[in-house]
């Protein structure tokens, strides 16, 4: 018996960053553009607001590139806002450092457990939910599931909560069965990972 668990990103992730207006440190992408052009070169940001005092930070996207050597399609996206592409950016480790931020994830992203494989590969944050899928319940006793995770993009999570959640048991539970021998994983269920994975459960 096998399956696919996929998690998938609800919304933009809050991007961590000092606010010089109020020292907070989150700001909230809302997938805006600033497309600012200076002859024939071209300065691209993503906007994100404060979570507490609603001041602008601009994260550098392009600075002072030439416009022919932009992308018509990829320039078209940015002044349209797309969603989509903003996420794409934020996941890039290079706009990261170079703007010296960082993701928080939590309460954007959740887990479907036994959803197939997305047909159409997007992988854009304004998803439509889809409707509440119950959790897996375990395999009958002698039998065994093995099970896909699959990203829909870069969320660091500990993998010991996503198995935790898709078979609705407590992580002390996962933990148990793992020291066992009764689950087993290509990957450590310590730290975090952002990347697929299968885990087979036995009983």
């Amino acid at each position: 018996m096998s399956e696919t668990w996929v998690v998938v990103p609800t919304c933009l992730p809050i991007v961590l960053r000092r606010c010089h207006r109020c020292a907070s440190g989150r700001f909230r992408a809302n997938g805006k553009f600033r497309v600012n052009a200076n002859h024939k070169l071209l300065d691209v940001w993503l906007l994100a607001l404060c979570t507490a005092c609603g001041d602008t930070t601009r994260i550098a996207v392009l600075e002072r590139v030439k416009v022919r050597s932009v992308q018509a399609e990829l320039l078209n996206l940015m002044h349209d806002n797309d969603p989509g592409l903003a996420a794409e950016l934020l996941q890039d480790p290079v706009v990261r450092r170079r703007n010296h931020i960082a993701l928080d994830w939590d309460n954007a992203w959740r887990l479907d457990a036994g959803a197939p494989d997305r047909l159409d590969g997007s992988d854009q944050p304004d998803l439509p939910d889809r409707s509440d899928r119950p959790v897996r319940s375990l395999p009958p006793e002698g039998e065994a599931i093995e099970v896909a995770v699959r990203f829909e993009a870069r969320i660091p999570v500990r993998p010991v909560r996503l198995i935790a959640e898709g078979f609705g048991l407590s992580r002390a539970e996962v933990e148990r069965l793992h020291a066992g021998g009764n689950l087993v994983s290509t990957v450590r269920l310590s730290g975090k990972l952002s990347g697929d994975f299968t885990l087979t459960l036995k009983r």
